[in-house]
């Protein structure tokens, strides 16, 4: 379990003289370039404007500044989920979760992809539990996708024979492999393209999603 004043979740405890989503921001764009490994604290220091003493009276450690950007990010990646999971349909759950996430993955204003797959999933010797700090991330979408469309087939929305649970693990493959693709330089038609063809066998009439803005 994180320690919540080690990412800075206790402020009266702890006052701070800097905006913690913001700081959070910055390094998260560090990990994300550079994976956890290979973030060094010079490099982090330099793009949150700290020095290292603040950065582990804030947050403990390397360690524990990077569960807080993993929190972060999550945070902000919370109205994606609710705009998937407020789909009335299965189909545009999965819809939904394709095509509004290849918004994200290509914003010019962050790094492309996703820092969950960007970051690794394999580190060196002493960080063998931040792939699965990573992985446990993953997990809750996962979760929250098969509980949805666990009650879409209990509402007559998914045939009987349908599994929830792996088409949540499908969606999540499909997904993973736009966030690669769009990190290596796929343009936004071509990961739609891509992500069309991907739900041409899912169960539903196809309903083209435009894009969010």
């Amino acid at each position: 379990m994180i320690n919540k004043k080690l990412i800075g979740m206790d402020e009266m405890a702890r006052p701070r003289d800097f905006e913690e989503a913001e700081v959070l921001d910055r390094a998260m764009e560090v990990f994300w370039r550079h994976g956890y490994d290979g973030a060094s604290m010079a490099e982090l220091t330099k793009a949150m404007g700290l020095n290292s003493p603040s950065i582990y009276a804030a947050f403990g450690s390397k360690r524990g500044l990077f569960d807080a950007v993993l929190n972060r990010y999550r945070e902000r990646r919370a109205t994606h989920r609710e705009y998937l999971l407020a789909a009335t349909t299965a189909r545009e759950v999965a819809e939904r979760m394709l095509f509004g996430a290849i918004e994200w993955l290509v914003d010019p204003n962050e790094p492309r992809g996703c820092l969950l797959i960007q970051a690794g999933t394999s580190t060196g010797v002493n960080n063998e539990d931040v792939p699965g700090a990573i992985i446990e991330q993953r997990s809750r979408t996962r979760d929250l996708l098969t509980k949805r469309l666990t009650r879409a087939q209990e509402e007559g929305d998914l045939p009987s024979s349908a599994d929830p649970a792996a088409l949540a693990r499908y969606l999540l493959m499909v997904f993973n492999g736009l966030a690669l693709q769009a990190a290596e330089g796929m343009s936004e038609v071509e990961l739609r393209e891509s992500a069309e063809r991907a739900l041409m066998g899912w169960p539903g009439r196809p309903r083209r999603i435009s894009a969010r803005r």
